[in-house]
């Protein structure tokens, strides 16, 4: 009886745990060729968990083997060699490095719609050596390479199927939910275990609702935009977490003409920008207001030196900035700034703070409607690596309205430099000449959050704000006995 009992026990504890319930915010996710268009927060989750890259992330943002079971770099850094692990592309089928190769030079194509792509352009060549053996060269160095590779956007994708580690099943669940299943191998003859996970996409109060309801484990992919619908609810003790990301959070001029084409006018508003209220607004844990395009702990950069106005508190220095706005217009009217925002209550608390803070300037913002030409557009993104390089790139004038010439000169010969001191010397003064024509307003760093039940133990927030979901189901079980 006594056995009896602990076996029945025993299923009791495999049919409550079940598997884990993930939403991401957002719409459903697909699994998308990055090559082919942009992905989707839930595209990111999804693809980063069945078609995993040469490496990957693991739950503290720390690299680890993906498709590659181990890898070399040589003393100079400008080559990668990968050997990859034995591994079947769905629904049968090995993997080789010559298909890896092949996708992986697809992605980095001029004609690739992948936004990251231009990380990569150090690469020269990505070769097959042999069947399990590839190697990628660099014209320099690049000490941040696999945390490039380890993100969704290189992800290897063939034939609209990945290598895993998870497989994505047919079966979908009741609203929709993509059914992906891990095999885990056993130990010493045991039997071999699978793990489930339950993906899908959801509106972000949908999501937070299903998370109340104890109809999601764990919620992904929150922005600042969304953050005041989940600080609203009661959530249990530790359930809301955020990631210390690292990345580009402010404001960038929408188009080459109009008045954010004076750099004088872009410093006024950068300068009178309260950036501790928005912050405290925000209410983030550890947020920090930021007036520098780079941020602090960058590879291969001194740490940027906050412009010198900053030492002045905000309240002092309103004077000197209304009376260089009533010398810039002069007796004229003073311009309206329509602003491109995303959609979500933060963003309103957002527009109310800057038409504060430049009301003081007399000068009026609201949210640019559809279709109307917006002069500021924000930019919210999370950096795929610790390279300045990255943040610079945003605002050269392939990408970006208003831009400097000069600094992309300086751009492209750090991207050449083989010397690691030349490269982060040249990088600093593009900062320097980006910072002092104003070509981006930032505000602070990018703000991601998830929920997380007290059902998941061991998850961690991280600087790339990727999560994985190996593990979810057993420790989800562990911390249900």
């Amino acid at each position: 009886m006594l056995a009896l009992s602990l076996v029945l026990a025993g299923g009791c504890d495999r049919e409550i745990g079940g598997a884990a319930k993930v939403a991401v915010i957002g719409p459903q996710p697909r699994l998308k060729d990055p090559a082919a268009e942009p992905l989707s927060t839930g595209d990111a989750v999804l693809l980063n968990n069945v078609a995993q890259g040469l490496v990957r992330f693991d739950a503290h943002g720390q690299i680890e083997p993906g498709l590659a079971e181990r890898w070399t770099v040589s003393n100079d850094g400008l080559s990668y060699i990968f050997r990859l692990a034995a591994a079947e592309w769905p629904p049968g089928g090995k993997v080789n490095a010559h298909q890896v190769a092949r996708i992986l030079r697809r992605t980095v194509a001029r004609s690739s719609l992948n936004p990251i792509k231009d990380t990569l352009g150090a690469v020269n060549e990505i070769v097959a050596m042999t069947d399990r053996v590839l190697e990628i060269r660099l014209d320099a160095p690049r000490p941040n390479l696999l945390q490039l590779l380890a993100q969704p956007e290189f992800a290897l994708v063939r034939n609209g199927q990945g290598s895993g580690p998870f497989l994505l099943r047919d079966r979908r669940g009741p609203a929709g939910e993509l059914w992906l299943r891990r095999s885990i191998t056993g130990l010493d003859g045991e039997e071999e275990q699978h793990e489930d996970v339950w993906l899908s996409g959801a509106a972000a109060e949908t999501a937070i609702e299903r998370f109340l309801a104890q109809q999601a484990d764990l919620v992904l992919g929150g922005t600042f935009a969304d953050l005041p619908l989940v600080q609203a609810q009661r959530l249990p003790r530790r359930a809301l977490v955020f990631d210390p990301a690292i990345g580009l959070f402010g404001l960038a001029p929408a188009r080459a003409g109009g008045p954010l084409a004076d750099a004088e006018l872009r410093r006024l508003l950068s300068q009178s920008v309260d950036r501790a209220a928005l912050a405290q607004a925000l209410n983030v844990p550890g947020l920090l207001g930021r007036a520098t395009l780079l941020e602090p702990g960058l590879i291969g950069v001194a740490d940027p030196v906050p412009p010198q106005w900053t030492a002045v508190p905000l309240g002092e220095r309103r004077p000197e900035l209304i009376a260089a706005a009533d010398r810039l217009f002069g007796a004229g009217e003073r311009p309206l700034l329509r602003i491109r925002l995303p959609e979500g209550p933060a963003a309103e608390l957002l527009l109310r703070r800057l038409a504060e803070d430049w009301a003081l300037l007399g000068i009026r913002v609201e949210r640019a409607a559809r279709g109307v030409p917006a002069d500021l557009r924000l930019i919210d993104a999370v950096a795929p690596s610790d390279s300045p390089a990255w943040y610079l790139r945003h605002f050269r004038c392939e990408a970006a309205p208003v831009c400097d010439p000069e600094a992309d000169t300086l751009l492209e010969a750090a991207r050449g430099a083989s010397v690691p001191a030349q490269r982060g010397a040249l990088l600093m003064e593009a900062a320097r000449r980006m910072d002092e024509a104003q070509l981006f307003l930032p505000l602070s760093a990018p703000v991601r959050w998830s929920l997380v039940s007290r059902r998941i133990d061991g998850f961690a927030g991280n600087r790339f704000a990727r999560h994985t979901l190996i593990g979810l189901e057993q420790r989800l079980v562990e911390a249900r006995r």
